[in-house]
């Protein structure tokens, strides 16, 4: 779904990605994790088509769908409104769907989304970018300023979708131990460059992974 092949991303004489490989197969979820200023957000706009490379390849297929970093609601509008906005042509504008997936804000539908909370403004994100209907979800940094129990509950929502529908899903995070966790397959980025990949069980595994991502000393 997602192939992206020796990708350098510069802006004017900065290299924020240099020579970065990495590949989201059909249904998989994979997870990129790293630390602030690695160049992940670059990434997921050079994904998105809004940056273009200085050099190498990034082939999409199929529909992709992002949930931006800090979410992006349009504030004024109602939860159903922001939904509305993520479907491509009107007929695709029911958001019932999104209401059984993601219960809890059926009851918020009317409500102006500059009055959520930060974890309702990520569900109404995540929901809105599924009105799209994507084969490939792009998510950036899921967790940040979210409550555990909040970020458990999305984690669940992504597995029941990957499980039943094949939706596959990169992951960006600087929460490590949620990536490894909920992704079968991890890169680590750092400093425009993706310096370790593999499983995610085996990156876990790794001493020089645990101790900079995890918090265990190696």
């Amino acid at each position: 779904m997602i192939d992206v092949e020796e990708l350098t991303v510069r802006y004017g004489a900065a290299t924020a990605l240099d020579g970065v490989s990495l590949s989201v197969g059909r249904g998989e979820m994979v997870a990129l994790i790293g630390p602030n200023g690695a160049g992940k957000s670059t990434l997921v706009n050079t994904l998105c088509g809004l940056l273009k490379p200085a050099a190498g390849r990034v082939s999409v297929s199929g529909r992709l769908a992002l949930v931006p970093e800090g979410r992006h609601l349009f504030a004024p509008l109602t939860v159903d409104e922001n939904l509305r906005l993520g479907a491509w042509r009107g007929r695709d504008r029911d958001t019932s769907p999104v209401y059984r997936l993601l219960p809890s804000l059926e009851p918020l539908r009317h409500r102006r989304a500059g009055r959520l909370s930060g974890g309702e403004q990520q569900m109404v994100a995540l929901g809105r970018a599924l009105m799209s209907r994507p084969e490939v979800l792009v998510i950036d940094e899921m967790s940040l300023g979210l409550a555990p129990l909040v970020v458990a509950g999305l984690a669940d929502h992504l597995r029941e979708r990957n499980a039943t529908e094949g939706l596959a899903v990169l992951l960006i995070e600087q929460n490590a131990r949620l990536a490894l966790d909920l992704c079968t397959r991890a890169y680590v980025l750092e400093a425009g460059r993706v310096t370790a990949s593999g499983t995610s069980a085996a990156l876990a595994g790794s001493d020089s992974v645990a101790a900079a991502y995890l918090g265990l000393e190696g």
